[in-house]
C-alpha cells in the first residue's frame, strides 16, 4: 500500500499575505497601503530575499492542511511529535477493523523469506483480534451490557494486539514555518523511508501553491551545510538538486 498525500486547505494567497506581514514590520503605512502596493513582482521578490535570509516567523501567518493516508502507525508516532500542528487521526476505538491494511517496509517486501514471517504475523495478529473480540463482547453481554455497547468495549481491549504496521489514516494541518522545520528533518536521507516518502509528497504538494515560499525547502542541506556531522548521507549536492527541482 502507498502513501497517499492530498492538500485538502491552505490559507489563501499564502505567499502575499507573507509578505504583507514582513512588509508590516519595516513600513510606516497602514496594511491596506501595503497590501494595494504590493504588485505580484515586488511580492516575488521580497519574498524570495525573505527565504533567503532564512527570516521565518512571518511564515506562521499561513496554514497547510493536509489528507493522509495509506501511512503506518509507525509512522503517525513520529509524525505527532512535531508538536505545533494539529491532527486527526483514525480511531482504532471506535473503528473496528475486520480486516486491517498494513505496510510492508521495502527491504521486508524485496525478500521471500522475510515478507513470509511478516504477513503470517499480520494474519495472526488479525485473528487474534477477531477471537478476541468475540470473547469480550460475549463476556460482556452475558453480564447484562447492551450489545453496542459490548461491541465498543471489546474492541477498545482487543486493538491492542495490533501491529505498528497497521495502516491508518490522518488529517495534519501546521502552519509553514512548522512545515519547514518538518521538512528539514523528515526529507533528510537519515529519517526513515516512510516518512521520508510522506514528506516529499507534502512537500510537492504546497510547492504547487507556494513555490517561492517552499523554494528551499526539504532537508537542511538544501540552503546550507549538512547538520549532521560525522553521520552524513555524504550525498549533499545530490540532495540539492533534487530538492530543488522538486515537481509534483
Amino acid at each position: 500500500m502507498a502513501v497517499k498525500v492530498k492538500l485538502i486547505a491552505h490559507t489563501p494567497n499564502p505567499e502575499n499575505i507573507i509578505a504583507a506581514s514582513a512588509k508590516l514590520c519595516y513600513s510606516s503605512a497602514g496594511i491596506d497601503s501595503i497590501q494595494e502596493k504590493l504588485t505580484e513582482e515586488k511580492q516575488q521578490k521580497f519574498l524570495e530575499m525573505l527565504m533567503s535570509l532564512g527570516h521565518e516567523s512571518p511564515i506562521e501567518h499561513v496554514s497547510f492542511t493536509f489528507g493522509i493516508e495509506g501511512v503506518s502507525r509507525s509512522l503517525t508516532h513520529q509524525l505527532v511529535r512535531h508538536r505545533i500542528a494539529s491532527y486527526s487521526q483514525q480511531s482504532q476505538r471506535y473503528v473496528q477493523l475486520k480486516q486491517f491494511e498494513y505496510i510492508v517496509p521495502p527491504a521486508i517486501e524485496n525478500n521471500e523469506e522475510a515478507k513470509k514471517i511478516f504477513v503470517e504475523a499480520m494474519e495472526k495478529s488479525q485473528k487474534s483480534y477477531d477471537d478476541l473480540v468475540k470473547i469480550l463482547i460475549e463476556k460482556y453481554v452475558e453480564e447484562g451490557m447492551d450489545e453496542k455497547v459490548a461491541q465498543k468495549k471489546a474492541i477498545e481491549d482487543a486493538r491492542y494486539v495490533f501491529p505498528n504496521a497497521c495502516e491508518t489514516k490522518i488529517i495534519a494541518t501546521m502552519n509553514a514555518r512548522t512545515l519547514m522545520n518538518f521538512f528539514h528533518h523528515r526529507c533528510c536521507e537519515r529519517a526513515q523511508w516512510e516518512i521520508r516518502e510522506l514528506a516529499d509528497q507534502m512537500l510537492k504538494e504546497v510547492k504547487e501553491v507556494a513555490p517561492i515560499l517552499f523554494k528551499y525547502a526539504g532537508p537542511s542541506c538544501v540552503n546550507g551545510p549538512c547538520p549532521e556531522g560525522k553521520m552524513t548521507c555524504g550525498k549533499v549536492q545530490e540532495k540539492r538538486e533534487k530538492y530543488l527541482n522538486l515537481i509534483k
